[in-house]
């Protein structure tokens, strides 16, 4: 199984800053609109890295590039709850993996076509269907998420829709110390943020560090 932890010298052959990652998607061919992989564990700093890489790419070209959010493919409470699974939101098996394969095949379809996506309302625990519109003009899709690389059956049929993939690397005591901030930011008291951090957010921490494939470039978001 080829995992995230690579020996130090691949590591830094692959490693990249944001600058040059931005100037070399926006020298990439887009006469077919490519999709970009952009994955790291809980607290990497995934949504705010990608929205700069976003407005980098947009700078001389407004919606040259846009987002699509793997959280949009969370399942609904109910289900999590039907299921038993809510304790455990955002692992991989709560996910849509289907729904968003689905959309990564239309988005690869490139027909010139506007698309709805979803977006993860996270105020309100819920995705919000068809809350975004992905221009069909739009030539770099930047799909972020936790999972989009992991060395998994389920998830594994996802990487053939990528043509770059990018996985941010954080060391896992500055995830901690984002991750117990962001709860903190939602009003929950100690015991409840090393609950949250404890049974589910560094158990995802975990698999994403152990159980992905090497992307082709590694950046540092510290």
């Amino acid at each position: 199984m080829e995992c995230l932890i690579l020996d130090n010298r691949l590591q830094e052959q692959r490693r990249i800053d944001l600058a040059r990652l931005i100037d070399r998607l926006r020298d990439m061919d887009v006469e077919r609109r490519k999709l970009i992989a952009i994955a790291g564990a809980p607290g990497a700093g995934k949504s705010t890295f990608v929205e700069t890489l976003r407005d980098g790419l947009n700078r001389d070209r407004p919606s040259f590039a846009c987002v699509l959010p793997m959280d949009g493919y969370h399942f609904d409470d109910r289900v999590l709850e039907a299921r038993g699974d809510r304790a455990r939101k955002g692992a991989p098996h709560t996910f849509d993996v289907g729904g968003l394969e689905a959309m990564l095949e239309r988005l690869s379809a490139d027909n010139g076509k506007d698309i709805a996506a979803p977006v993860f309302d996270r105020s309100l625990e819920i995705a919000r269907a068809g809350a975004q519109i992905i221009p069909g003009t739009a030539r770099i899709i930047l799909v972020e998420g936790n999972y989009l690389l992991l060395d998994d059956p389920v998830w594994a049929p996802l990487r053939r829709y990528f043509d770059v993939t990018v996985m941010l690397d954080v060391p896992r005591e500055v995830l901690i110390e984002r991750l117990v901030a962001r709860w903190r930011g939602y009003g929950m008291d100690e015991a409840a943020v090393r609950a949250k951090l404890d049974e589910n957010d560094l158990l995802n921490a975990d698999l994403v560090l152990s159980r992905s494939v090497a992307a082709q470039y590694v950046v540092s978001n510290c």
